[in-house]
């Protein structure tokens, strides 16, 4: 009798490198692709996963069918955390244009052109992301609150819609990596058995420097361009649905529910504005239908990298960095790489510290490493390569907001790479010490 039972592999090395094969085929499709023809619109981002995800199929390792390597990949497209992903990206798809279309975003971004001068919008933008980050303690949250924003001040003053879908993308993963209710922060301090304010104290010396650094390049970064605000000041009421997005979600509302409100807001207003039901339901259906790709994309990658980590690809790289590893500071790079090649492998940074963490807490033990430092080193590493990759969630819901490429924005992420450096820099200076680390 056929055994249909699938089983996961410890692999060797030509072993190990074939299971991590669809990464680097989908890499060097889309990103070294777009960079060698200097245009990353002409390879679809959805075409470089589609054709990462049959290779992943056809080279599955082991005696199973083609029904059972697909099985692999559908079952870890269909986990339950990617479909809410998707619940999310077609209720903010849906929110966004309904919220345009019906006058909320317009008349929002005429109160803050009102407010503030041209040269702090960046700085401002960035600033309001952290803000909002921190306290609801998700960047994709963050995101759905200030991407519709981002591009309406962008596209008013005539500026890089890409620069302001960085500059929120960065302030996003700030309080990713810092909020006390953020997945990262509880899955890198349950796996290193440290306290989430010990964290906190150990990873701000390192992000907030960062921050700082960011607001004052965004300064001198602001646009360089006047514009002209219509004379009368619009029905302000309309700003009312996406104030409320941006207030339940600093009090901590679900995310899903959140944009539910949004919706049904905005619908209200729209009516009162003197749209037809009709028209409202044409605006939301817009909204939906923009978001068809994101979700292609999602599912692909997702199934793409599940057959990755079942065919042990993950494994490969955990046991290969392991062995490299040499005194404190060494394990403290290994750390690191560690765990931005495992997210770089999940798209997800929460996954990958889950994925390291018992690993890193053994090899932080060995070496003499505090467990506030691997837990910081953690969280910051999987949100610097979460904010990088263009085929994280955060980046696709963001640009695809924006309508731009995936890959668009990221001669802006301003932020993930100071605080790269910061890292480096706290490694190497042993910032912050504490009493309990060995010298290297």
């Amino acid at each position: 009798m056929k055994n249909n039972t699938i089983t996961h592999f410890r692999p060797g090395i030509c072993q190990g490198l074939l299971a991590i094969s669809p990464v680097v085929i989908f890499l060097l499709l889309y990103v070294v692709v777009s960079l060698v023809i200097r245009d990353f619109y002409s390879m679809p981002v959805v075409t470089a996963l589609f054709v990462a995800s049959v290779w992943s199929i056809a080279f599955f390792r082991g005696n199973y069918g083609v029904h059972q390597r697909i099985e692999v990949f559908s079952k870890a497209a269909a986990n339950p955390n990617i479909l809410f992903m998707i619940w999310i990206f077609v209720l903010a798809g849906a929110f966004a244009s309904l919220a345009k279309n019906a006058g909320a975003i317009d008349s929002i971004v005429r109160a803050t052109l009102g407010i503030f001068p041209v040269e702090l919008l960046l700085p401002g933008l960035f600033i309001a992301a952290c803000l909002i980050s921190i306290s609801i303690g998700t960047s994709v949250g963050t995101i759905v609150a200030l991407a519709p924003l981002g591009v309406s001040l962008a596209e008013t003053t005539e500026s890089n819609v890409a620069l302001f879908v960085g500059v929120i993308l960065g302030g996003a993963f700030f309080g990713d990596n810092l909020s006390f209710i953020s997945d990262t922060t509880i899955a890198s301090t349950r796996t290193q058995g440290c306290s989430m304010s010990d964290k906190f104290k150990a990873n701000i010396r390192i992000a907030l420097p960062a921050a700082l650094i960011t607001i004052v390049i965004l300064y001198f970064m602001s646009p360089d361009c006047h514009y002209e605000l219509p004379a009368d000041e619009g029905n302000l009421w309309l700003m009312l649905p996406y104030l409320l997005v941006i207030v339940l979600s600093v009090i901590g509302v679900n995310v899903a529910v959140v944009l539910t409100v949004g919706i049904a807001a905005a619908f209200v207003l729209g009516l009162t504005a003197g749209f037809t039901p009709i028209e409202l339901c044409q605006f939301i259906g817009h909204g939906i239908d923009s978001m068809g790709d994101l979700t292609l994309i999602t599912l692909l990658a997702a199934g793409m990298l599940g057959v990755v980590k079942h065919q042990g690809g993950i494994d490969f790289i955990l046991d290969g960095m392991k062995s490299i590893v040499r005194g404190p500071r060494g394990c403290q790079w290994c750390i690191a790489m560690l765990t931005g090649i495992v997210n770089l492998c999940t798209a997800n940074n929460t996954v990958a510290i889950i994925t390291v963490g018992p690993m890193v807490k053994d090899m932080a033990e060995t070496y003499g490493v505090d467990p506030r430092k691997s837990a910081s080193l953690l969280d910051t590493s999987s949100c610097i390569v979460q904010c990088l990759i263009p085929y994280g969630a955060q980046t696709l819901l963001a640009t695809s907001l924006a309508g731009i490429s995936p890959i668009a924005p990221f001669a802006y992420l301003y932020y993930p790479w100071i605080l790269a450096g910061m890292v480096a820099i706290a490694i190497v200076f042993n910032i912050p010490s504490f009493k309990s680390d060995n010298k290297a």
